[in-house]
């Protein structure tokens, strides 16, 4: 017969191996990029017009989602000046991002569009992989019942993925290499992939910078012009802030530049 006290020690024994299981679930991914209170604002024009503004924050404060601490990252973006009389945008993207495997936790976003709308919370279950999705319906003016899928591991949401994207060694990397990112979007997994063009100097409004260049292959589409039709520029320092993206389309060019950047709290 097992004496009580040896019981105790099989339990706890039994615990620490099930602790340990569950954090191989999660990697570890080191982060000197970005840290709490970052903000960074942007804004979008078509030609010499003015269509967009956007700011990606992150919160000054860490999260506890699923047990894990976590940044929450916003990303806002509205029109501006004459196409916000065409097209009124009010959009919040956000995610809550795990401090140490840099995977999302939980997303959301609220959508404004025109007569669009779009109210949606997806929460990740890593050790499970699996994302459960919950929409808002506005004709009912309520939630619909909770939708489940598989995802793989590590999965990314589309902010997640942006930032996780800025913790890689682009050191290791040769000109025409392809970074693959796993991410869950519109209950569908993607697996994108964005190639890495090289390193050249850009113009913002902060200054000429050395830049990362990289362009994400797009698929076939009606709304871009080619699979190397956006690229993407960061910094080519220890921040790898993102400067600028340029996206080729059938009705033009639409650019993205930084107007301001507040590193945060170190």
């Amino acid at each position: 017969m097992i004496k009580i006290p040896s019981s105790i020690l099989i339990i706890m024994l039994l615990c620490s191996f099930i602790k340990s299981d569950h954090e191989r679930q999660h990697r570890t991914v080191k982060n000197s990029c970005f840290v709490r209170g970052e903000v960074i604002e942007y804004k979008a024009h078509y030609g010499f017009v003015h269509a967009a503004e956007g700011r990606m924050v992150i919160s000054d404060e860490i999260y506890n989602v699923n047990n894990r601490p976590c940044f929450k990252i916003d990303v806002y973006g509205k029109s501006i000046g004459m196409f916000d009389l065409f097209l009124r945008i009010r959009d919040n993207w956000g995610t809550y991002l795990d401090t140490g495997a840099i995977v999302t936790q939980k997303f959301y976003r609220v959508i404004e569009e025109g007569k669009y709308r779009k109210n949606e919370i997806v929460e990740f279950d890593h050790s499970a992989q699996e994302a459960k999705v919950k929409t808002f319906d506005n004709k009912k003016q309520k939630w619909r019942p909770i939708e489940t899928f598989d995802v793989p591991a590590n999965v990314q949401d589309l902010v997640s993925g942006y930032y996780y994207i800025r913790t890689l060694q682009f050191d290791k990397l040769k000109e025409g290499d392809i970074i693959e990112v796993d991410a869950f979007f519109d209950d569908e997994v993607y697996d994108f992939k964005i190639r890495f063009v090289g390193r050249e100097n850009v113009k913002t409004k902060l200054g000429l910078i050395k830049s990362i260049v990289l362009s994400p292959i797009m698929p076939e589409n009606s709304l871009f012009d080619g699979e190397n039709s956006v690229k993407v520029w960061i910094s080519d320092d220890r921040n790898k802030v993102p400067l600028k993206i340029k996206a080729e389309m059938f009705v033009g060019a639409v650019e993205i530049d930084i107007t301001k950047y507040e590193k945060g709290l170190d």
